[in-house]
């Protein structure tokens, strides 16, 4: 497992559409992939997960990847949100 914190930068934090593009960039990889904000675990390739978690602009997320290509998921989940998802 490895795992990596990031800051959401997002003015509106995971809404619809950057939770989209966060779940489009880490489905690809075979590994399980979670996020913990707020003392939450949520399924970060389940994009309902992700919205309904009400991830806010500034909120310091952890991502937890497990699995044969986790680092490369890892790299690729803090690179999408630390580019702003797209925002």
């Amino acid at each position: 497992m490895v795992s990596a914190k990031v800051k959401v930068i997002n003015p509106l934090g995971l809404h619809m559409r950057p939770a989209q593009l966060f779940v489009r960039t880490i489905t690809p990889f075979d590994c399980d992939v979670t996020v913990l904000a707020a003392g939450q675990s949520i399924n970060a390739k389940s994009i309902m997960n992700l919205m309904a978690a009400c991830i806010k602009q500034g909120t310091e997320i952890e991502i937890r990847c497990e699995g044969p290509q986790e680092q490369a998921a890892l790299e690729a989940a803090v690179a999408a949100v630390r580019g702003g998802l797209g925002e």
